[in-house]
């Protein structure tokens, strides 16, 4: 029995169809994408339709992760205050770029099951069992792991934090698929992971893949992302490019400022990227 997961593309249509041909040449028996597969990158709309041909002409099984949830909210849009409305522009391109169409995307479940031949569960989920947005990370103890997967099933498959590991825990095996489109752990290369059973029991390989930057980098302009969603945009296009975490620490550094309203996006934006020697991406 063979299992490719993938997840957190992110709108990244070169690098889900470079996963996709690796992924048909290895002929898994089931092949799950575990949300995240929407939102921040350029093409997303495009990515979307090739999943779900996938879905139905392979049999590639779908779950939503938390990116889904974002795009799908603006459904039926709550009020905000001006702040939170500057982070949420990029889901809102996206929902645009979508043309609204997000009734198939909220029909999707939050996990999948699947019975090894000994008939053990073999569970995906985008995150945690008690949330899509609480990550399961390498350095994590044993104890907040088994929490974060409780009730414990054979192998436990997340994404989410766009850094893969594969860690066994008490019986269970936990395996991180990482990210398709925009990975955090300073490869850029896309990253899924095969699973393969075996008469020693399931075994997990990260696979990592280069594929086409180049055109990444051009879908981002020729699709107007930065231009047209600002500057939190800007951060987003350089946490693809340098393939790690910038946003987090952004908001610990400036978003009080941002709150107090001493400072706008834009300016904080425009100081951090300074700070960390990275150019704005657009011509000023």
């Amino acid at each position: 029995m063979k299992i490719a997961v993938l997840s957190d593309i992110h709108g990244n249509l070169p690098a889900l169809q470079t996963v996709a041909h690796h992924i048909e040449q290895w002929h898994p028996d089931h092949v799950v994408v575990a949300g995240d597969f929407i939102n921040r990158g350029p093409q997303s709309p495009a990515c979307w339709q090739l999943i779900q041909t996938k879905a139905a002409s392979q049999g590639w099984q779908i779950i939503k992760g938390n990116h889904e949830d974002y795009v799908i909210s603006h459904q039926q849009p709550q009020p905000t205050t001006k702040a939170l409305e500057e982070l949420s522009r990029v889901s809102k391109w996206t929902y645009q770029q979508l043309n609204g169409a997000v009734n198939d995307l909220a029909a999707l479940p939050d996990q999948i099951s699947l019975a090894d031949p000994n008939g053990d569960e073999v569970r995906v989920c985008h995150a945690s069992m008690s949330h899509n947005r609480d990550g399961l990370y390498s350095h994590q103890d044993e104890a907040t792991l088994r929490q974060k997967i409780a009730p414990s099933p054979a192998v436990f498959i997340t994404a989410h934090t766009h850094m893969p590991f594969v860690r066994p825990v008490n019986g269970c095996l936990i395996v991180n698929a990482g990210s398709v489109g925009t990975p955090a752990d300073g490869d850029g290369r896309a990253s899924y992971t095969q699973l393969t059973y075996t008469r020693h029991g399931w075994q997990a390989t990260i696979i990592r893949l280069p594929y086409n930057y180049d055109q990444t980098k051009q879908d981002y302009y020729e699709h107007n992302l930065l231009t047209q969603v600002g500057p939190f945009s800007w951060l987003v296009y350089h946490e693809w490019l340098q393939a790690t975490y910038l946003i987090p620490n952004w908001m610990n550094r400036y978003w009080p400022h941002v709150l107090a309203q001493t400072a706008t996006v834009e300016q904080t934006v425009r100081a951090y990227l300074a700070e960390q020697n990275l150019p704005i991406p657009i011509n000023n």
